[in-house]
């Protein structure tokens, strides 16, 4: 009995590592879609899964999806998180409905959270 429990739970572990299962605090991007249809403007959505460790939840870090502290999603204090590039500029949106990233040159990227 004891050895085919184990057996089981070693190939449901096996089978959950080939599915893809995530280190403890870590992200992968699932799917990216672009949509340049209209002139100098660029829509883009991006789908992330994260393994987030307790107190922690899926954000977004220097341009890249992350694991970041829960509280910084439940307040919208969306520029605690790093979202912008280094060297950029973050600002919130004035309904923290997101944040901006202004480059140097003055480009700015919106990203609003759904």
């Amino acid at each position: 009995g004891t050895a085919l429990c184990c057996l089981l739970l070693s190939a449901l572990h096996a089978h959950l590592r080939r599915e893809g299962q995530l280190a403890a605090g870590t992200c992968e991007i699932v799917t990216l879609d672009r949509d340049s249809s209209q002139p100098r403007r660029t829509i883009a959505r991006q789908t992330a899964r994260c393994a987030c460790k307790r107190g922690q939840i899926a954000g977004t870090t220097r341009a890249r999806p992350a694991c970041v502290d829960a509280r910084i999603i439940k307040t919208k204090q969306w520029c605690d998180m790093l979202p912008c590039l280094e060297g950029e500029g973050c600002d919130l949106l004035i309904n923290r409905s997101g944040w901006t990233c202004t480059q140097p040159g003055g480009r700015i990227k919106t990203t609003t959270v759904s």
